[in-house]
């Protein structure tokens, strides 16, 4: 019995709306991601894009349990010799709340060109209007 892989003209792309109001951000981070992936269905196949677009609203009210705001450390490098920068959660949620969610996202993905390919389809916003309702996405209950 051969193994069916969909062709790519043949994949279908829904667009969904999440909620991040109240919600821990590692619980939708995880689900976010699948969707991306395209696990959630029956035709997923590692190598191919067969994932869903999703659109996050509401990230600045997103939830982090424990004392993840002030223990929490996201780093970056300049690129000069002790050039390493590091933010808290709290103060990601404060100046750009849509990068805490990126992030969250953006490690559970695979790091090669179909990762960084899934990842564009992660469309995150600070309220609740987004540019996006052309496309009649469906709501995603999380």
């Amino acid at each position: 019995m051969k193994t069916y892989y969909t062709p790519v003209n043949e994949i279908e792309r829904k667009w969904f709306v999440v909620d991040a109001n109240g919600k821990v951000l590692g619980r939708i981070a995880t689900e976010i991601a699948k969707r991306l992936r395209g696990k959630h269905k029956p035709t997923f196949c590692n190598f191919q894009d067969n994932g869903d677009f999703i659109v996050v609203i509401n990230a600045d009210k997103v939830h982090l349990t424990g004392n993840k705001l002030d223990d929490k450390k996201y780093y970056r490098h300049t690129g000069y010799i002790g050039g390493i920068k590091e933010r808290t959660a709290r103060e990601v949620l404060e100046k750009k709340p849509e990068d805490l969610i990126r992030l969250a996202v953006k490690g559970m993905l695979p790091k090669n060109k179909l990762g960084r390919k899934q990842f564009k389809k992660l469309k995150v916003y600070v309220g609740t209007d987004h540019p996006h309702s052309a496309q009649v996405p469906e709501k995603l209950d999380i």
